[in-house]
This record gives C-alpha cells, structure tokens and sequence, in this order.
C-alpha cells in the first residue's frame, strides 16, 4: 500500500567492474597492442634461435622469455586500465619515484653488460632498466604538476616539472642514454604545448635543444661516432646499419619467405633494436605496413578521445603517453632504415626485452585508462560557455 500511495525508489545497483570496463575501454586499441604483442612472438620465432645459439641456449629460450614477459605486461596494462584515473596518478607517482631513485644509483650499482652504456641493474635471473619505468610515470606526475598549476593559487608545477626533466636528461646522458632523454624532453614538450605554452618559449626550448645535441656531440666520442655514422653517405655493409639497410632491401613487397632471412645471423640486436629488419626482410612491406597501422591505430583514437577530455590532468598525461608511444615506434624504425641516427630504442611490444614490454604494458595501461569513455560534457562545451 506505501509503495501505491508514494511510489518505488529503487536502489541504483553499482555496475560490475568487469562489464563496466568492458564497455568504456577503446577496443580497437587493446586488440591493436594484442596484435603487437602476437607479431613480436613471431618475429621472436625468426630472430632469436640464432643468439640463442651463440649464447648456447635453447633455440627458443629468448621467445620462451619473451612470452612470459609479454604475458607479465598484458596483465599490468588490463589490471591498470581497470584503475580509476585518481588512483593511476597515485601509483604512477609513486612507481616514478622509486625509478628516480633507481636511475640516480645507476653509476654506482649499474652495469652495462659490455654495451658501453651503464643502464641496467643485473637481478642475476634477469636485468632491470629502470629509465623504462620512469618515462610512464614522470609523464603522469609531470601532467599533475602542469594540471595543478593552472588552478587559482597553484603550484608552479611547470617550473617544477621542467626541473625534474632537466635532472633526469642529466642522469640519462651519464649512461649515456640520449635516446631516452630526448624522449622525456619530447613528452614533456608536448605536454606543456597542449597545456598553452607559447609559441615563442617553445621555439626557444628547441634552440636549446639543439644547442645541446652540440655541446653533446664536441663531448661525448659515443654520442659523435653515431652522429658521424648517420651522416655519412656510405653505409659500412658490415655494421648494424648497413646489415638492416640490406635486409630491408632484399624483403621487397612481400619478403623472402619465414625462415628465409639472414640478416638475423648477422645482427646481434636482431631481436631488439631492429627487429624491424627482420620483419621487413622476411614478411616484406606489407607486415611493417601493418606494424605501422597499428601503432597509428593506437595513437590516433587515444588523442581523439583525449581531445574530448575535460579534465585537464587527464588530457595531458593521456596526450603524453600516447606521443611518447607513437614517437619511440618511429624512431626505431626511423634508425633502421637510416632516416635517424642509432639510439639504441626497442619497438613497443615487438622487440624482445622484460624492461621494455612490462613498462610498455604499464603505460599503455595508463593510457587506456585514461582514455575510458566517463559520463561527462563535450570539452567545447567549455569553450562555448556552455555549463556542465
């Protein structure tokens, strides 16, 4: 009788997490780093068994690792895109301190394992390259900072943000690592320019970028003898270069055939640094074609929704991550085939290497987080003065 004379209220029931996540997550996004994931275990199969001869293990040890790796980030990258992006924030600024401090001990505790650059930590069962883990989460704490400080009576999170940069391209180029450091540069550049920076700042800021790849070049012989190599007009057929350059010349269209390359024999980064090579040797144009088109399939529908986006932290940290995932494919295949200088930069979620594909699963996490559909008004809403 109550319910006839005043009518039902009926208890909203919270939607599950797991249907909820399923229906604002961008699909096309997930299933393109999925594909990434699935072509890097075949071109494992392809360019690892011969290091895994050289090395005297099982021929495929490397995808075997590889795998379990891949497996490890995917978990991340689903168990982080569930994450509301509060507490993304929160545990980003905490894991990029813990990396901060990683980075910074390098000199004392790192090793290179004979490469000539002091990146990793030996954990004896594997290696930890913690600029990898720090590049997600200075994104993400730098993109608070830059939120913050466009509140009334904020912090000067952009003095603060562009100080962290500065200390991290620092402790980057001791390794060296300029690879790495002009990444953290580009993602905070990008950054502070969707934030509103000024045309005038950002053409000074590469003025002094470019001033410092000078000073860089004049002082380390590491930094000179890649530059030199990049500019010269002769390829020396028996370095890195010269290997991927003819690799990529034999695949053609359609390439040689699975199991048919051979520049995995002569390549000792064949399964990291240039994988690319391998695919383009053995699949041809058409598979870096479709490598390709799924990187762009990820960083285009990311910065579209993103675009979209009120809030102002995650508009910035979504559009950094993304740029940062979308420029670290291009310059990896951009050095091979020899239209940038070598930097010594794995393919996300192609190349082999734990550091990369568990950082990689974390920050396309992140993203994916970030770019979840939520209830909430068109950004030009805001521009047109309409109200929320």
């Amino acid at each position: 009788m109550t319910e006839m004379v005043y009518g039902t209220a009926p208890m909203r029931v919270g939607e599950p997490i797991l249907p909820k996540w399923w229906r604002t997550i961008d699909k096309w996004s997930m299933i393109s780093v999925l594909l990434l994931f699935g072509i890097g275990l075949l071109l494992g199969l392809a360019a690892s068994p011969p290091l895994a001869a050289r090395n005297g293990f099982a021929p495929f040890h490397y995808v075997e690792r590889q795998a379990i790796f891949g497996i490890t980030a995917l978990m991340a990258m689903f168990i982080t895109s569930m994450m509301s992006p509060t507490l993304v924030r929160r545990l980003a600024t905490l894991g990029f301190a813990a990396a901060f401090v990683a980075l910074a001990f390098l000199p004392l505790f790192g090793t290179d394992f004979g490469k000539g650059a002091v990146r990793w930590y030996s954990l004896g069962f594997a290696s930890l390259q913690p600029s990898e883990f720090l590049k997600p989460g200075f994104v993400v704490a730098a993109a608070w900072m830059m939120a913050a400080s466009q509140e009334i009576n904020g912090p000067p999170g952009i003095r603060i943000s562009l100080v962290l940069a500065v200390v991290i391209v620092g402790f980057l180029a001791m390794q060296p690592d300029f690879g790495q450091a002009c990444l953290v540069l580009f993602g905070w550049g990008v950054m502070y320019f969707v934030a509103g920076a000024p045309m005038l700042l950002m053409i000074g800021m590469a003025a002094t970028v470019f001033l410092g790849g000078m000073v860089a070049y004049n002082a380390s012989e590491h930094f000179a003898r890649r530059i030199d190599g990049f500019l010269s007009p002769d390829v020396d057929p028996t370095t890195q270069l010269g290997y991927a350059t003819n690799a990529i010349r034999e695949g053609g269209f359609f390439g040689v055939g699975v199991g048919g390359g051979e520049v995995k024999w002569s390549l000792p980064d064949a399964h990291t640094d240039f994988i690319i090579a391998v695919a383009a040797e053995e699949y041809g144009l058409v598979l870096v074609c479709v490598i390709i088109a799924l990187y762009a399939t990820i960083v285009l529908r990311s910065l579209g929704r993103l675009v979209r986006e009120r809030d102002p932290f995650i508009r910035l940290a979504g559009t950094g991550l993304a740029a940062m995932f979308g420029v670290q494919a291009m310059i990896n295949m951009g050095v091979a085939v020899r239209l940038l200088p070598a930097k010594g930069m794995t393919l996300p979620f192609v190349s082999y290497g734990g550091s990369s594909l568990i950082a990689g699963g974390i920050a396309l996490g992140m993203l994916l987080a970030f770019t979840r559909a939520r209830p909430q008004g068109e950004i030009g809403d805001i521009l047109r003065g309409r109200p929320r």
